[in-house]
């Protein structure tokens, strides 16, 4: 006797949660009938072959009641379910969306160009969502249960999986994944976007390869990470570069690139590699550039050291409301290593090690823009000597919701300007001059 299959026959949210459920019943019919000590013997597109086949047979049968008209649509999903992001598949497939955040079966949310936007995507229950989260976390090598139930792993297309699952999540397993870009967006795109100006974008290219030590501050989401692969393009091929980051997002494209991850703790609470760790052994793999993904803790304090002691041009994230705030974060940070230093002796390690602060910030029409580059000048009785560059001022909101304003050069002059020449760049003076910057085409090799 045959158990009667849930049936999708009502409309709206309802119809989609039943529709899910439907799906998970002939999901778990499919595993039952499938011979798992004969599937590794077959090749795999054969084995999807006989899946979807399989699949076919099962939409189709009377007991099911499923129309016509959604029966290859409910194979498409059932492969999903076992090969890729199951309800989530078509959100994960839009080049529109840049995270997905599920809070708990029946509500989903995508963010497209900064904005968060409810979808109608909808699991059939807890129980569904959380074998999705195990197989994606499986896929990535890590677990997580009750033991352990918050996990963050880099998945196979490059995308960011973080997941929370009950007791911690009192409504329900969450799952919040940030897009990974097919095609990594370039400076270029960014001039065109209106996220950063022509004379920005050249003088961050001449301080990274005039090896200018950088800090790229902002909040979440912000585009801290995609600036900061933008600006390791410009980094010369003939030196080594390491990049120790919590989860590995920094694609460089120079041949002597070291990628070092940390490592959490096992269940037992040992094993744990930090990013600290990470830093203190990279000093000994002869690295001409340290990048850092995002300075979180003590790290900061080996990052400061390599930067004072031959490593110049090492650049690193971090999270803050401005570029203030960011040195503040900093000084911060060196406390948390442990280390007790007088405030006026660590601001004036902060600042000999960093010259040149870029502060990004996601507006709230969501777009993103280089909102400040601020060069460090020193610090004179216990407070820091801060330039401003380049600002971008914000006037409004047009009616299509996208902001009004310009970048502006402020007048000064960077001091680093010197150094930049004596290292065989050499940029315009006039590029400094007080005025707004104007919009122009923009290619940069």
């Amino acid at each position: 006797m045959v158990a009667e299959a849930p049936t999708a026959t009502v409309t709206g949210s309802e119809a989609q949660q039943q529709f899910q459920k439907l799906k998970t019943h002939l999901h778990r019919r499919m595993i039952d009938a499938i011979d798992l000590s004969k599937a590794g013997q077959i090749e795999e597109s054969e084995l999807r072959q006989q899946l979807r086949s399989l699949a076919s047979h099962l939409v189709s049968m009377d007991e099911v009641q499923l129309p016509v008209d959604q029966r290859e649509h409910m194979v498409r999903e059932i492969m999903d379910e076992i090969y890729g992001f199951g309800p989530l598949e078509p959100l994960m497939n839009d080049p529109e969306v840049s995270d997905v955040l599920v809070n708990g079966p029946d509500r989903v949310f995508v963010e497209r160009n900064g904005i968060l936007q409810p979808t109608n995507v909808r699991f059939a229950d807890n129980a569904h969502l959380l074998r999705l989260i195990h197989r994606l976390v499986g896929r990535a090598g890590r677990r997580i249960d009750e033991v352990q139930p918050m996990v963050d792993a880099k998945l196979p297309d490059g995308s960011r999986l973080n997941a929370v699952i009950p007791p911690l999540a009192l409504n329900g397993p969450t799952v919040s994944i940030r897009r990974f870009r097919s095609r990594a967006l370039l400076f270029e795109d960014m001039v065109s976007m209106g996220s950063l100006a022509p004379e920005i974008a050249d003088f961050l290219v001449m301080a990274v390869r005039g090896r200018l030590n950088m800090l790229v501050s902002g909040g979440t989401g912000a585009g801290k990470t995609t600036l900061l692969n933008n600006l390791s393009r410009f980094i010369p091929v003939t030196e080594r570069v390491i990049t120790i980051e919590q989860t590995a997002e920094l694609q460089l494209q120079q041949p002597d690139v070291v990628s070092l991850e940390m490592r959490p703790a096992n269940v037992e609470g040992s094993g744990e590699i930090d990013q600290r760790d990470l830093l203190k052994n990279s000093l000994r793999m002869r690295p001409d550039r340290i990048l850092v993904g995002e300075s979180r803790g003590g790290e900061v304090l080996e990052m400061l050291q390599a930067m004072n002691t031959g490593h110049d041009g090492s650049m690193s994230t971090l999270h803050a409301n401005d570029t203030r705030d960011a040195l503040d974060r900093l000084e911060m940070m060196i406390a948390l290593s442990g280390v007790e230093l007088p405030t006026q002796v660590a601001r004036q390690y902060i600042a000999s090690a960093v010259q040149i602060l870029v502060h990004m910030s996601r507006l709230s029409t969501g777009e993103r823009k280089v909102t400040r580059v601020s060069e460090i000048c020193g610090v004179r009785n216990g407070v820091y000597i801060i330039e401003d560059i380049f600002v971008y001022r914000m006037q409004g909101v047009d009616q299509q919701g996208r902001a009004i304003g310009s970048f502006f050069a402020t007048g000064h002059e960077p001091a680093v300007l010197k150094r930049l020449a004596t290292s065989g760049f050499d940029l315009p003076g006039e590029m400094f001059d007080a005025r707004e910057l104007q919009a122009r085409p923009y290619a940069k090799e």
